[in-house]
C-alpha cells in the first residue's frame, strides 16, 4: 500500500512538472496579441531617390527595397544599395557608394549605411571600406566611427574614424593603425 501511494505522488509530481513546461495556448495568443511591431507606412522595390539642392542635384541613390515610416521620420533600404555622388555643380558623378543596408533620415537626407560598405572615387581609383558610414547631405561629407581600409593609387592606410569629401581627394583617418606605400 505504502509503495503504491508513493508511485501514485510521484505520479502526480511528475505530471504537475510536465505541465508546468509546456506554455498554454492562451499564453502564446496573449503574446502574439500584445506584440507591438512597427509596420512600415510605405514598402516600395526597384526604388530610385534624388537627392537636390536648387534643382542641383546631389546624389542618386538606388535598392532593392524600401520601408518608410512617416512617424519615425525613415527609411530603410536593403539589397543592393547604390548611390552615385555628384560634383558641386551637379553635372558629373565623383563617386559610387555599395552597401548592404542603409537608413535616411527623412527630415535631413542624411544617410547612415551598413554591412559591407565600399566607395569608390571615380576620378583617383581611391577606395575606402567599412562596415559603417555616414554621409551628411547638408556638407556633402563622409565619415565613419569604425574600422576602415583606404586603398589609394600611393597608398594603403587602415584605422578608425574617417572623415572625408565625397570625392575622396580630402581624407584623412582619425587613429591610424597601418600604412603600407
Amino acid at each position: 500500500m505504502k509503495l503504491c501511494n508513493i508511485i501514485c505522488s510521484f505520479n502526480i509530481v511528475l505530471s504537475l512538472l510536465l505541465i508546468s513546461c509546456n506554455e498554454s495556448s492562451t499564453y502564446k495568443n496573449y503574446v502574439k496579441e500584445n506584440q507591438t511591431e512597427i509596420k512600415p507606412d510605405q514598402t516600395g522595390t526597384n526604388i530610385e531617390v534624388s537627392f537636390l539642392d536648387s534643382s542641383r542635384l546631389k546624389a542618386i541613390l538606388r535598392a532593392d527595397r524600401s520601408r518608410i515610416y512617416q512617424d519615425r521620420f525613415e527609411t530603410f533600404l536593403d539589397n543592393n544599395i547604390r548611390v552615385e555622388f555628384f560634383s558641386k555643380d551637379g553635372r558629373s558623378r565623383v563617386s559610387l557608394l555599395t552597401a548592404d543596408s542603409a537608413k535616411i533620415d527623412d527630415r535631413t537626407k542624411d544617410m547612415t549605411a551598413w554591412g559591407k560598405v565600399v566607395v569608390v572615387a571615380d576620378s583617383s581609383g581611391t577606395v575606402i571600406e567599412t562596415t559603417l558610414l555616414m554621409w551628411d547631405n547638408r556638407t556633402q561629407k563622409l565619415y565613419s566611427t569604425e574600422f576602415v581600409t583606404i586603398n589609394s593609387p600611393n597608398e594603403k592606410i587602415q584605422g578608425y574614424g574617417f572623415e572625408s569629401d565625397q570625392n575622396l581627394t580630402n581624407y584623412k583617418i582619425f587613429k591610424v593603425s597601418g600604412v603600407q606605400k
